[in-house]
């Protein structure tokens, strides 16, 4: 009985030697850099605006248009790679690997889906074809409203209809001052004896621009 406490002893005084070293490790002993690439794994061809997440932790990164990623992770995380047309791929940082920078080539396999299938049919006779093409109000695509939007008739319009913002009336504020600022000290000339005033005068009374206009 004398031995077997003894023991139960020793492996307690263990135990809490192995808890205190635990608990005495440095935080930041668990995190780890990684920077890699995502290729294709037949033509190893550079796969761009793959997701990068951490699985159940809910943060990512994506990777670039050379497929080129960073991600700050902890060892035993589970990296998940997933992209359109691309089968799923998660890879698990080992938990007893040394160091803190990592690269990791992670290669991809591309993924047949198919859509379900669409079944177009024909109206039933001309006479209700004729209504539809008359009637029925097809909405716009995102490609027709963005043409429609960047109209240069539409794009003028609204450079005359929308108000100024804080930008375009600090630049018209300063522009006032100055054109102000010429005449500081001295009297702004008159233009009732400008020749060219009276020439400008003459030809919108000829046009008619004085006479009263019949709103109606």
């Amino acid at each position: 009985m004398t031995a077997y406490f003894r023991s139960l002893i020793i492996l307690s005084v263990c135990c809490l030697i192995s808890a205190l070293k635990v608990s005495a490790q440095d935080p930041y002993e668990n995190i780890i850099q990684i920077n890699g690439v995502t290729m294709t794994a037949d033509s190893l061809r550079a796969i761009s605006n793959v997701l990068v997440i951490v699985k159940n932790k809910n943060r990512g990164v994506e990777s670039s248009d050379k497929g080129v990623f960073s991600i700050v992770v902890y060892k035993g995380d589970t990296l998940q790679f997933s992209e359109i047309g691309f089968r799923t791929k998660e890879y698990v940082i080992p938990k007893d690997i040394k160091g803190h920078y990592f690269s990791l080539i992670q290669l991809m396999v591309q993924d047949t889906f198919y859509l379900p299938e669409t079944i177009i049919r024909p109206l039933p006779s001309k006479e209700q074809f004729d209504y539809a093409f008359k009637h029925w109000n097809i909405p716009d695509d995102k490609y027709e409203i963005a043409r429609r939007n960047t109209n240069a008739l539409m794009l003028r319009a609204l450079a005359y209809t929308l108000p100024k913002d804080g930008r375009e009336n600090q630049a018209n504020y300063q522009q006032i001052q100055s054109q102000n600022a010429v005449y500081y000290g001295q009297q702004k000339p008159s233009n009732v004896f400008n020749p060219l005033s009276w020439a400008e005068f003459f030809e919108a009374w000829k046009r008619g621009d004085f006479r009263k206009k019949n709103k109606f």
